[in-house]
């Protein structure tokens, strides 16, 4: 019992360190700059962005091309500028991150 109850603290700390990295990532890549997680700023909340893309197949390696290449139309009229300081890994690190935002 002892011991699941230390592997089950482990485990919560791993989540919530990749949580925070992933967060601490958006930043340094200005992506907070344009969202937050849970309102709206000149982009969208990524708690909207995950309850809209949930689901759908395909969903994130359209988002990661969005973050790379940036898109617009989808979400009004102002467009989302390529973010060319993002690499692939790390533009789907972050979709993955800002997928799981409930």
């Amino acid at each position: 019992m002892k011991r699941s109850l230390m592997i089950l603290m482990a485990v919560s700390a791993l989540v919530s360190t990749s949580a925070f990295a992933q967060a601490d990532l958006a930043k340094a890549k200005n992506c907070m700059a344009c969202h937050a997680i849970g309102n709206k700023l000149v982009g969208p909340a990524y708690k909207d962005v995950a309850a809209k893309y949930a689901g759908q197949k395909g969903a994130e390696d359209k988002l990661v091309a969005k973050v790379m290449k940036g898109g617009s139309g989808v979400w009004g009229p102002v467009p989302m500028p390529a973010n060319p300081q993002v690499s692939e890994a790390e533009a789907r690190s972050l979709v993955k991150w800002v997928l799981s935002q409930k």
